[in-house]
């Protein structure tokens, strides 16, 4: 019984005169994953990322992160470390996260209402959540 392609079986590999043979690694290339949608699987992970919503503080609240802005002002800048909890806005989508830092206030910027830190990072005063510290006394 003839089997398919024994005709054809035990001839030599056909090597061209006219091109040269294609390397390995761009041989392989042909049989590498490919993807239709590009930048599709980014998207996906991007919309499945999770955000805060950002919350306002009520007036009691707001106070008293005013008046401990007040003592940085008066005691001076580098009086002792402050632990800031503020709201980050996320640059990609609708919402946020809530972050916390330790550091010295370098200082405050009233013009533009933020809160300049020693390591540069500039934090509006109306994202700040939380303000506490060795510096200051309970309020």
């Amino acid at each position: 019984m003839k089997r398919t392609y024994d005709d054809i079986l035990n001839f030599p590999r056909h090597i061209s005169a006219a091109h040269p043979s294609m390397p390995v690694r761009n041989r392989a290339a042909q049989f590498a994953p490919f993807s239709a949608l590009a930048g599709y699987d980014e998207e996906i992970k991007e919309s499945a990322r999770f955000t805060d919503k950002k919350s306002e503080l009520d007036e009691y609240e707001k106070e008293k992160i005013d008046i401990r802005l007040d003592m940085i002002r008066k005691n001076g800048y580098h009086s002792g470390k402050v632990d800031l909890k503020y709201f980050r806005h996320d640059e990609k989508k609708d919402g946020g996260s809530y972050i916390k830092i330790r550091g010295y206030v370098k200082f405050i910027d009233d013009v533009n209402k933020t809160i300049v830190m020693e390591s540069g990072l500039k934090i509006p005063v109306n994202d700040v959540y939380g303000l506490d510290g060795d510096i200051f006394m309970d309020i």
